[in-house]
């Protein structure tokens, strides 16, 4: 049994009965959507947000139990994401997403746009729906901060003036803003008002640091696919271990790397040596130590809680995030 589906087996009648509700809330009249919306459905990934939502929710709840505004607020959270990701795949030109094709690939842009518009507009509708005012501020406020991070990101390619601060700027926007969503949801659902909503979000917020700077190192690590990618090179994105490595660079080797992801970015020979020269020069060890730190600030909040079969699956959701090897 993987690791995720050891942590999902503390939640197994809940997540069951969410993929019923969330199939239900992702339906239409429209038999193209419907279709589009069964392809998605068949392709799902891990569901780590829905698996935040609830395990925050049962670590919360009296008795263990969660509520109808707990599902709401998983498929609320699940809808956002998947309208990110089908709208991401347009921006990035992507045919592929986890080895399937994308929904621009078979069904061009402008249903792909519609379907994304769809789908935001489902999570949003799903809250006001049931006055879940609270939640549907958490996710909007998630969707702001997810739309300023891409910006941000791709003012910073283009001009190429990215420090490190500004990257965890980034990071927390584009993707950590919606996994601390997730964990301010599972509080919210169960505690509107209380203290919790904002220290889980917190907590949602360090582990997605964490969870994007993995995915980062695995543009230079042999994890993901058995060699280094540089696929984020290739896109003139600056993460974590070529900043490290830029800003203690001497100035000639500084202007060699800007070179290079500037105006060599596609070339495969360069790319391969600005993938070692940042591993040698220690780019990677240091990310691995940023990303840590995350994790641990994430794990120290649960300190607070007691320790239960959910305080103890968050512990090894988040453990999960840094040790994933996909």
């Amino acid at each position: 049994m993987s690791e995720v589906a050891k942590i999902r087996a503390e939640i197994e009648t809940e997540m069951d009965l969410f993929e019923d509700k969330f199939k239900e809330a992702m339906s239409s009249q429209v038999s193209l959507l419907n279709r589009i919306t069964f392809y998605i459905a068949t392709r799902k990934g891990k569901q780590m947000r829905p698996m935040f939502v609830f395990l925050v929710a049962k670590l919360l709840a009296e008795n263990n139990q969660v509520n109808e505004r707990t599902y709401r607020g998983a498929s609320i959270i699940e809808l956002i994401h998947t309208a990110s990701l089908v709208h991401d795949d347009i921006v990035d030109d992507s045919s592929k997403r986890r080895g399937f094709f994308s929904i621009n690939a078979l069904w061009k842009n402008k249903i792909a746009v519609l379907v994304g518009d769809y789908f935001f507009s489902k999570g949003l509708l799903l809250s006001l729906d049931h006055d879940d005012f609270d939640l549907l501020k958490i996710v909007s406020v998630a969707v702001r901060e997810m739309s300023q991070g891409e910006l941000l990101q791709l003012e910073k390619a283009r001009n190429l003036n990215l420090d490190e601060e500004v990257y965890y700027d980034i990071i927390r926007q584009k993707t950590a803003t919606l996994i601390a969503a997730c964990c301010a949801m599972g509080a919210a659902s169960i505690k509107p008002g209380s203290k919790e909503v904002e220290v889980f979000r917190k907590f949602g917020e360090y582990a997605g640091m964490a969870f994007q700077i993995k995915d980062d190192l695995f543009d230079y690590s042999e994890d993901r696919v058995g060699k280094p990618t540089g696929i984020d090179i290739r896109e003139r994105k600056m993460t974590l271990p070529f900043l490290h490595v830029l800003e203690k660079a001497s100035a000639s080797q500084k202007k060699w790397l800007i070179d290079g992801i500037k105006k060599h970015n596609k070339n495969k020979k360069r790319v391969k040596e600005i993938i070692a020269f940042v591993i040698e020069q220690g780019g990677l060890d240091y990310a691995q130590i940023q990303m840590n730190q995350f994790r641990d600030k994430a794990l120290e909040i649960l300190k607070a809680y007691p320790e239960t079969v959910y305080s103890i699956a968050l512990s090894n959701l988040v453990n999960y995030v840094v040790d994933r090897k996909i």
